[in-house]
């Protein structure tokens, strides 16, 4: 619970996937993918609730064999490329809401191609929340790559302007710091996400991930790096 308020944790699983066919069920370690968010899950205090919203029966199954609830079957509307996951956020509430008669203060979204992310940064989250007074809180991590080291390129390739005359020849070190979504923690109350149509808006705060448990599987490169990392920490991912 978050200040005596329920909080659910939303695990969105579908078992269409382009980039890595079956990824959300694919071993990792020897274990499914989406156990590792369910064991995180699971494993936090805060967390009064874990379901599973899923068009694929198998997704289903293993889920609840890890523990995860998995009340209804996702339409096939909502399973698509190009679902967005807000409408599929909606979907859980208002069918829980509907059906069971349940609406919790607050909703967390777990994404399951974030394996590495930790009971300890969902709690980490959940503080910033609560020393904020945030509406929402969102994971973010440092970029990879420095954007003012990118831009577009014309046609012929051209490099002409590719880089602003004011910062070439400027060491790494001495950039300012640019973070981005590592979309492994999005947390907020209920009604602010329904507010702003998502888990943006003016009382918005970030939790800062650690690069190291930022990996966002999106195709098979993502998933041996994130085998890669998991076979080598020191801490055995003890909170996972």
């Amino acid at each position: 619970m978050i200040n005596n308020k329920q909080v659910m944790a939303i695990i969105p699983a579908r078992g269409g996937s382009k980039g890595l066919p079956g990824k959300n069920i694919k071993h990792l370690c020897g274990r499914p993918l989406i156990s590792f968010t369910i064991k995180a899950a699971l494993e936090c205090d805060s967390i009064d609730e874990t379901i599973v919203s899923t068009d694929y029966k198998e997704i289903a199954e293993i889920a609840e064999k890890y523990g995860a609830r998995v009340p209804f079957m996702r339409p096939c509307e909502l399973s698509k490329d190009d679902t967005s996951t807000i409408d599929v956020i909606f979907h859980a509430i208002d069918w829980l809401e509907k059906n069971k008669n349940y609406r919790p203060e607050y909703i967390l979204l777990l994404q399951p191609t974030s394996p590495l992310r930790r009971t300890d940064d969902i709690n980490g989250a959940v503080k910033i929340l609560i020393n904020k007074k945030a509406g929402s809180v969102v994971s973010v991590c440092k970029t990879d790559h420095h954007p003012w080291w990118s831009n577009t390129l014309p046609a012929d390739g051209s490099m002409k302007d590719f880089l602003k005359k004011e910062i070439l020849n400027r060491r790494r070190q001495d950039l300012p710091v640019y973070y981005r979504l590592n979309g492994a923690i999005y947390l907020a109350k209920t009604e602010y996400i329904r507010k702003y149509n998502g888990f943006f808006g003016p009382d918005t705060f970030a939790y800062k991930m650690p690069e190291e448990h930022s990996i966002d599987i999106d195709s098979i490169l993502d998933f041996k790096l994130a085998e890669l990392l998991y076979n080598n920490t020191d801490e055995a991912f003890t909170g996972m």
